[in-house]
């Protein structure tokens, strides 16, 4: 057999191709990788055996050096022939067992690892808010963090694999191959591979949980624990007691990070960097901090906001005595985001009154032309005390109030204009948690006796029912779930949760005109919504058309991490807008949010226009599609090993949810496929290609690219079809004199996009 050269830096074999060659090393050395490990590959080495069972590589064989191969044609066929050869067949074992040990050795390490690593970080946020204890410092919560459980592998390894092998091995290695007999040899590198492959399984979800936590420690966004411990040690100075020990936390963090191979290196080094700056300037960071702080802060409208507040609700004696209590015993909490039964009653109460008020408020306010700035920071930022605010922050909402950067004519609301526009009746009030519009609940209180149907006439022309009806459902769900850490939830606008520059979170039109341009860019059909238009004077009978609804976002008055997909039209109206919820202050990336609530969106309205039949394949649309591509998934021949294994992890993520799995591919689509960086298996891709096309400018930067080839090829010969009709329509128009129709116009600058 020739044997060929390879320069380093070669990619022998990639992760997912079939195997169609066995590769003897010759000379050199070959980097192993898969994801939760990597183990190297020396003369005398096969590439391939560990992972003959499924026909596809799991693992990314890579030239460390300039090595030498020499390539042996495999097939299931060739096996038998190849094991024929004692040399051969001498090499192949003994490789396998030296590579099967490698990947067991990573899987206990990995295994262990993960066991350490949640316990430090465990301990790093306990070692922070006792930082905080001593300082009395409100500690701070990562979005992340609460849902963060230690370990349990659904689909563990036997614990007596490693003993099995090495007996084996033993057993095996001390006779002569030749002895061991062909199917002996054939059955052992089946079953083998086959063990392998479920050990690397648990590998890749092992590498996802460290990736989790690696995430925790840090990411893009700063909401991360190198954040947490940074910000205090800016804040209590370098020469403070415990500067020293905040330092050192700090220095260990890096340690832990610069050893994760999930980290993005890039993102470190500028982290690291910015850090390392502002250390070295502490003493006059602090210096100027210190000064400002001295400075008086002249906006005497803000002192005693709670009583303005109450005064202004006119809150009756009891209730406004019990807010007063519970938002002064909230405030003096160290950890507001404690877990213990004390707690949390203490934040469920707070959030009773609070929307007991802010209901007295509101109505109240709509007959006042003059709603105090400090009530209107109530209204929507949830703000009620200027020490639980913090200073600073209470006079920054105070100069904004009046001038936030929403927009209604763009579809960006705040929730206090939201809540005026359905009592002015310029918006219909949204359905509940339980999908019930207004119309259906006033018609549910009637069929069970509770209003006549005189009363039922009556409620539903009440505006301030709606309005109320939109109080107490959507507006109370969406601020808990918009604010993302449903389990610490509290309403108020507290300092302990500004985890961000309140300036830069702020959601504007402008940033949300951005986001969507930004995303329509990418996917330009996100928004279209079908239609038929006619125009008999014209000779046009039925023409299916599309027109672009972008959707109504409503800021709720919180500082969160989350955002909600409501709701896809207004009532049965399917050319309505879409309703989004985001908080007014979002900590998360807003592109990134609105990416996912896109995704939400396109599946939900798929399963409006589909009705019953969303999943029946038969009927071929992008959820019917997509739910019998993750249901039989396992029997796909398009899907590899590889791919498959992946599937199955994402799925366990998903919590077994075929739209969070959808919204998540979705993500990978926008993000990462619409940059040229394949994230997607060939069966997900084809999926989104055909329902979600890329924009012309994209198509035509992927057209040279393979993996798009037959889906362009495809995509192209439909929408020549479509331009093809449009034209000969234009023609027969201009023939006639006449004019064409902006609705018809339209559909052929659509079929341009």
């Amino acid at each position: 057999m020739a044997v060929k050269e390879y320069p380093a830096g070669t990619v022998l074999a990639q992760s997912g191709q079939a195997i169609n060659a066995l590769h003897v090393i010759a000379k050199g050395t070959v980097r192993a990788t898969y994801p939760g490990g990597e183990f190297y590959l020396t003369k005398g080495d096969v590439i391939g055996v560990c992972e003959l069972f499924y026909g596809s590589y799991l693992i990314t064989y890579k030239a460390e050096e300039a090595v030498s191969i020499a390539s042996y044609a495999y097939s299931s066929a060739h096996l038998t022939t190849i094991l024929n050869n004692a040399e051969m067949a001498g090499r192949i074992i003994t490789s396998m067992f030296r590579q099967l040990q490698e990947i067991l050795d990573q899987y206990e390490l990995a295994t262990f690892d993960c066991d350490n690593f949640y316990h430090y970080l465990m301990n790093s946020y306990e070692e922070y808010r006792s930082f905080c204890n001593k300082r009395n410092i409100s500690a701070r919560t990562l979005p992340d963090l609460e849902t963060l459980t230690e370990l349990v592998l659904e689909e563990d390894i036997d614990g007596w694999t490693g003993g099995y092998y090495a007996r084996l091995r033993a057993l095996v290695t001390a006779k002569p191959v030749k002895d061991l007999g062909v199917d002996f040899l054939r059955g052992l590198l089946m079953k083998t591979s086959r063990d392998v492959y479920d050990v690397i399984s648990v590998c890749r979800v092992l590498y996802d949980y460290k990736s989790d936590i690696t995430n925790l420690l840090m990411n893009e966004n700063h909401l991360d624990f190198f954040d947490l411990y940074a910000s205090l040690l800016y804040r209590i100075g370098s020469h403070a007691d415990e500067s020293t020990s905040l330092i050192a936390a700090i220095s260990t963090m890096m340690i832990q990070l610069e050893s994760q191979p999930s980290i993005d290196k890039e993102m470190y080094r500028q982290r690291v960097a910015e850090y390392k700056e502002r250390l070295a300037d502490l003493d006059s960071f602090v210096e100027t901090q210190e000064a400002d702080n001295d400075k008086p802060k002249d906006v005497p409208e803000i002192h005693d906001s709670l009583n303005t507040i109450l005064s202004y609700a006119q809150a009756d004696e009891e209730t406004a005595n019990d807010f007063r209590s519970v938002v002064n015993e909230y405030r003096r909490l160290n950890d507001k985001n404690n877990s213990d039964d004390a707690s949390r009653k203490l934040r469920l109460h707070i959030t009773k009154l609070f929307y007991q008020i802010y209901e007295k408020a509101f109505l109240r306010s709509l007959k006042d032309f003059e709603v105090p700035k400090t009530v209107q920071m109530f209204f929507n930022f949830g703000y009620v005390d200027e020490q639980l605010a913090g200073m600073d922050n209470a006079a920054y909402l105070y100069s904004i109030v009046d001038k936030l950067p929403s927009d209604p004519n763009r579809g960006v609301y705040t929730i206090y204009q939201w809540l005026r526009a359905i009592y002015e009746g310029r918006k219909s009030p949204s359905r509940n948690e339980f999908d019930t519009d207004f119309q259906a609940y006033v018609h549910e209180l009637k069929i069970s006796g509770k209003i006549t149907a005189a009363e039922e006439t009556a409620m539903l022309k009440d505006s301030k029912r709606q309005v109320l009806f939109e109080l107490h459902n959507m507006f109370q769900s969406g601020n808990k779930i918009t604010f993302g850490r449903i389990s610490s939830f509290c309403p108020l606008f507290s300092e302990h949760n500004i985890l961000k520059d309140l300036e830069k979170s702020l959601v504007s039109a402008d940033k949300v005109e951005a986001a969507f341009r930004q995303i329509r860019s990418v996917d330009f059909s996100a928004y279209y919504r079908d239609m038929i238009y006619t125009n008999p004077k014209l000779g046009i009978g039925k023409e299916e058309i599309s027109v672009e609804i972008l959707p109504d976002l409503i800021l709720m008055p919180n500082i969160g991490v989350r955002g909600v997909m409501w709701q896809e039209i207004e009532g049965r109206k399917r050319t309505t807008p879409s309703r989004m919820m985001l908080s007014i202050f979002q900590m998360e990336d807003l592109t990134n949010i609105l990416v996912r609530l896109t995704g939400d969106f396109r599946w939900e309205m798929c399963k409006r226009v589909q009705g019953a039949r969303w999943n029946d394949v038969s009927e071929p649309s992008l959820t019917s599609r997509y739910f019998d591509y993750i249901q039989f998934y396992k029997k796909n021949r398009d899907l590899s090993a590889d791919a498959k294994d992946k599937i199955k992890l994402n799925m366990q993520k998903a919590k077994n949810s075929f739209k969070e799995m959808f919204i998540r591919d979705y993500e990978s689509w926008i993000i990462y496929e619409g940059a040229g960086s394949p994230r997607l298996n060939k069966v997900a891709r084809s999926i989104l290609f055909d329902f979600c096309p890329f924009s012309k400018e994209i198509r035509g930067k992927l057209k040279a690219n393979p993996l798009y080839k037959d889906m362009m090829e495809r995509y192209d010969v439909k929408l020549a079809q479509h331009i093809h009709h449009y034209d000969n329509l234009f023609q027969k128009l201009r023939n006639i004199g006449a004019e064409i129709p902006p609705e018809i116009q339209g559909q052929r600058n659509y079929l341009d996009m």
